[in-house]
C-alpha cells in the first residue's frame, strides 16, 4: 500500500471512530484496515492509536500524524482537480448529510445537474432529520436547519426561509381558518417534535407579539410524518416553507394567518470541526445556495 492510500486509511479510521467502520467507508475487510495501520506504525516506528473504553484513541504521536495526513490528502485532491482542470470539474467521493425531506424536495431533484458538471464524483447522501457526528460518519458538509447547538462548529449561512401556519382546504372547510394565534387553541396541530418544531410559538404583527401553545393528538419525530399527517387533514402546522414548497405552489394546502409573522429557520452549511473545507464540499455548498437563491450565491468561504 502507497503511502497516500496509507494515509487515507489512518484518517479514515480516525474520523469514523473504528476499524469496522473505516471498513464499511472504504468498502474493503476490515483485515486490511488493521494490516494497514499494523504496517503504517511499524514504518514510522510509532504507536497511533489506543484503545480504551471510548473506542481507538489517537496517542500524541497518532494526532499530530491525522493533522498533517489530513491536510496532505486534501491538497492532493485539490492537487488532481486543478490538474485536470475546470472542464473536468471534482472528482473523488464526497459525502453529505441532510434532514430527509428538505433533500427530498430541494436537493435530490437538482442532483443530476451536479454530477453531470462533475462527472468524476460521487456523492453519498446521508438523510436523517436528527443531526449526526460528522467526523464520526466522515461527512465533508452537513446541511442543517434552525439554530446551531455549538458555536465553535465551522458553519456558513446559505439560505432562510418564513415558519407559516399551514393546512389543506380541506381541512380548513371543515373546522374553521383560524383568524387569530389564539384561535390556534380551537385547531388539532401536528406537532413536529424535533429541534425546531415543539408546541409554544410567538407571532408578531406591527409590534405586538402573541404567544400560543398549539396541541394536537399526533406527535411525529419526522418531519415526512407531519407533511403526510397535513396532506391527509389531520390537522394544522407550524413549518418551514421549505417543508411544503410543491403543496403552496399548487394549493394543496394554504398558508394562514399570514399577517402574522413567526421565527424564520435558517439553512447552514456545516463543515467538520479542525478541517479546511474540501473544495467539493464548497462547490456543493455553492450549488445549494443556488437552488434556494437563484443568483444570489455568494461563493463566500465558511
Amino acid at each position: 500500500m502507497d503511502r497516500l492510500s496509507a494515509m487515507e486509511t489512518f484518517v479514515c479510521v480516525i474520523e469514523s471512530g473504528s476499524f469496522s467502520a473505516a471498513a464499511r467507508l472504504l468498502e474493503v475487510g476490515q483485515p486490511a484496515v488493521s494490516k494497514s495501520i499494523a504496517q503504517l506504525e511499524e514504518r514510522l516506528g510509532v504507536r497511533l492509536l489506543l484503545r480504551s473504553t471510548r473506542g481507538l484513541v489517537p496517542t500524541e504521536a497518532g494526532q499530530t500524524f491525522y493533522e498533517h495526513a489530513r491536510r496532505a490528502i486534501d491538497e492532493a485532491d485539490e492537487a488532481e482537480d486543478a490538474a485536470r482542470g475546470s472542464s473536468s470539474g471534482l472528482s473523488g467521493r464526497l459525502r453529505v448529510s441532510a434532514a430527509v425531506t428538505f433533500a427530498r424536495l430541494h436537493i435530490m431533484p437538482h442532483l443530476a445537474s451536479f454530477l453531470a458538471a462533475h462527472p468524476l464524483l460521487s456523492i453519498d447522501v446521508i438523510l436523517n432529520d436528527a443531526n449526526i457526528d460528522l467526523v464520526e460518519e466522515g461527512v465533508d458538509v452537513s446541511l442543517r436547519m434552525g439554530v446551531l447547538s455549538d458555536s465553535a462548529m465551522t458553519a456558513r449561512n446559505i439560505a432562510h426561509s418564513r415558519r407559516v401556519v399551514l393546512g389543506t382546504p380541506a381541512y380548513f372547510a371543515v373546522v374553521g381558518e383560524p383568524q387569530t394565534p389564539a384561535d390556534l387553541a380551537e385547531h388539532q396541530a401536528i406537532v413536529y417534535t424535533q429541534g425546531g418544531g415543539g408546541t409554544h410559538w410567538s407571532f408578531k404583527q406591527a409590534g405586538a407579539e402573541a404567544s400560543v401553545t398549539v396541541s394536537g393528538r399526533v406527535r411525529v419525530t419526522a418531519a415526512e410524518g407531519v407533511r403526510e399527517a397535513v396532506l391527509a387533514s389531520v390537522g394544522l402546522a407550524i413549518a418551514s416553507e421549505w417543508m411544503f414548497t410543491p403543496e403552496l405552489a399548487s394549493g394543496a394546502v394554504r398558508a394562514v394567518l399570514t399577517d402574522w409573522t413567526l421565527p424564520g429557520v435558517d439553512l447552514w452549511a456545516v463543515f467538520p470541526t479542525g478541517r479546511m473545507a474540501s473544495a467539493k464540499a464548497r462547490a456543493f455548498v455553492d450549488f445549494v445556495e443556488e437552488i434556494l437563491n437563484p443568483g444570489r450565491a455568494s461563493r463566500a468561504e465558511p
